[in-house]
């Protein structure tokens, strides 16, 4: 039996939607009778395998734990020109955090929790249980793979599967037109959140704060977006056990204010972020 086509019976098996992937980690295209949309607007496509053509059409949409589709004759050429096996994260009821590089690495390191961690070509995949829209380059070197997104399978990896934590909800979000119409007041920061400290130094919050600034600074490019998730990030890490303080929030503003932000832009963006975490 081809190897990639056991490993995806073996993810099948498991309850892990697979596919097969060609040369440049990249899914087979759609067969003549899907080829621009023939097959009536690819029903249903939230769910993988929702396509009736019996080839692997339509990207991640074409994972499936079926054994008996996996190991058809319609899929049996695709197996034999495969070069990789892909699965649907979404499907499987997890989120990869893709990184793909050493300052990603670190970023993750210093601001995400500990989980279930699977070595790449170049990076790393930290995965999480729970499911969440797809986004790609949330930061450099970072995508976020989840629902309708594929990743390639390296292997289960190493460590505890953690539960999808806020931060990384926190880096799809995009702030809305609307969302800037918030009131401009800011009052303390965070009073009266005090829960439990998960920071084991004082350390640990300052690299995120500097972090945090670096990240506005470096901003290129839709900077507005830029400073609300930075401020949402922040607050998802450090805003309930009452460490972060009116000084930490002024450092933010700073550097959102040095890119050409306004105060009042600040303002809203912070209070918009509160009011997302329900803080």
């Amino acid at each position: 039996m081809n190897d990639h086509l056991h490993t995806a019976l073996s993810l099948a098996a498991q309850g892990v939607p697979a596919l097969p992937l060609r040369a440049g980690k990249l899914p087979f295209g759609n067969c003549p009778t899907c080829a621009r949309n023939a097959c009536s607007g690819r029903p249903n496509m939230k769910t993988p395998g929702s396509c009736a053509c019996p080839r692997p059409c339509h990207g991640w949409a074409a994972a499936t734990t079926d054994p008996q589709v996996l190991n058809s004759p319609a899929w049996a050429p695709v197996w034999e020109q495969a070069a990789a096996v892909a699965y649907h994260p979404g499907g499987a009821g997890v989120t990869v955090v893709d990184l793909d590089d050493v300052a990603a690495i670190a970023w993750a390191r210093e601001n995400l929790p500990a989980t279930r961690t699977v070595t790449t070509t170049r990076g790393e995949h930290w995965i999480y249980r729970g499911t969440m829209q797809s986004a790609n380059a949330v930061r450099p070197g970072i995508d976020v793979k989840s629902l309708m997104q594929y990743a390639r399978w390296l292997g289960s990896g190493a460590g505890v599967t953690a539960a999808l934590p806020d931060v990384v909800r926190a880096l799809t979000v995009k702030e809305s037109p609307a969302a800037r119409r918030a009131p401009q007041t800011l009052s303390a920061p965070l009073s009266g959140q005090r829960g439990a400290c998960p920071h084991r130094t004082p350390t640990y919050l300052e690299r995120g704060i500097a972090m945090a600034e670096q990240r506005i600074a470096a901003a290129s490019s839709a900077v507005h977006a830029t400073v609300y998730r930075t401020f949402l990030a922040v607050l998802s890490a450090h805003g309930r056990c009452g460490c972060l303080t009116d000084a930490h929030a002024a450092r933010l503003f700073t550097a959102a204010q040095a890119k050409g932000e306004s105060p009042r832009h600040c303002t809203d963006a912070w209070t918009n972020a509160l009011t997302t975490l329900g803080l």
